[in-house]
């Protein structure tokens, strides 16, 4: 388990030092002048020049992409331009409702997934597995932006359960902040739940034929426990990976779905920056963002040696 834990360690550095190049070289060819953004088309090419020396964007690109690592690695993630604010009390103060959302549309995602999955799989070609499956195609094609829409037009404007937008922090309490995220995250999690479902629904079946299975319910095991108990857990490998895939999907969703909710998240901020070209701070979301998706694959990668073993002892 050791030497497991270390090749997906190195492997983890491998790709976090790949992706920062990709950031950073990708922002770095695009056209533009940041400077010239910040003091407007018709500042003077020496103001221009003296606010581009200021902000460090005159040294060369290998120059600025070392200090940018080392504050990576120390927390010092510079000044944003247009806020003049550390960029990392930005990230941490979005990141604060963010990742909650993100957290309960994948709890959302999940319990939907597998109950529709498992349903629907001991419903094999019957009419509840024919119903199952279709509501899950209707949700698999829902785009989740007009989704939002929808649950702001019936629970917010119709019902008035829901305020339609807005985000007034965690100070009023943990549940009132949770119900602003309800719409917000139902929005993100239904396409995704319809995916996983499927997934579900067909790693189930496949495992449903193996011959433990049958050998369970020869001995009087009820099916709800053969299901729950013994397939489940055994048709988890190809759940837990897309699973791993959704929730990054997740956080890259929030852009859109932190703009249809007025949410002053994560998304928003990115939006926000690229809009006024504030390189520094869409460098540093996209960085966090990527290191979260390869962090998720890592921990998917662990998981998959403490569900089965064989795959721990065949990659060892």
């Amino acid at each position: 388990m050791g030497l497991f834990l270390l090749k997906r360690t190195l492997t983890l550095i491998g790709t976090l030092v790949g992706a920062s190049i990709i950031v950073f070289l990708v922002l770095e060819i695009l056209p533009g002048n940041a400077a010239q953004m910040l003091m407007g088309p018709d500042a003077s090419p020496e103001a221009v020049a003296a606010l581009a020396t200021k902000l460090g964007l005159d040294q060369p690109a290998w120059t600025r992409y070392w200090h940018w690592i080392g504050g990576l690695l120390t927390g010092n993630l510079g000044d944003s331009y247009a806020y003049s604010s550390p960029v990392l009390d930005l990230i941490l103060e979005r990141l604060a409702l963010t990742m909650p959302l993100a957290l309960l549309a994948m709890f959302f995602t999940t319990v939907i997934a597998l109950l529709v999955g498992v349903t629907a799989a001991a419903r094999h070609n019957k009419l509840g597995d024919v119903g199952l499956m279709g509501m899950a195609q209707v949700g698999i094609a829902i785009p989740n932006f007009w989704f939002a829409i929808l649950l702001i037009l019936v629970f917010s404007v119709k019902l008035q359960w829901f305020s339609a937008g807005g985000f007034e922090g965690w100070g009023d309490g943990f549940f009132s902040g949770i119900k602003s995220l309800l719409l917000p995250a139902l929005s993100l999690a239904v396409v995704q739940a319809a995916i996983l479902a499927r997934i579900t629904r067909s790693a189930v079946l496949e495992v449903m034929r193996e011959d433990f299975v049958r050998t369970a319910r020869a001995k009087g095991v009820s099916q709800r426990m053969v299901l729950w108990t013994h397939v489940l857990r055994n048709a988890m490998i190809p759940v837990i990976t897309v699973m791993g895939m959704q929730f990054s999907e997740l956080l890259a969703g929030t852009i859109v779905v932190e703009n249809v909710f007025y949410l002053p998240g994560l998304g928003r901020l990115i939006f926000q920056a690229i809009s006024n070209r504030d390189l520094i701070v869409v460098r540093n979301c996209v960085m966090l963002l990527a290191a979260m998706v390869v962090i998720v694959n890592f921990v998917v990668d662990v998981l998959y040696a403490v569900i089965d073993p064989r795959i721990k002892a065949s990659d060892i």
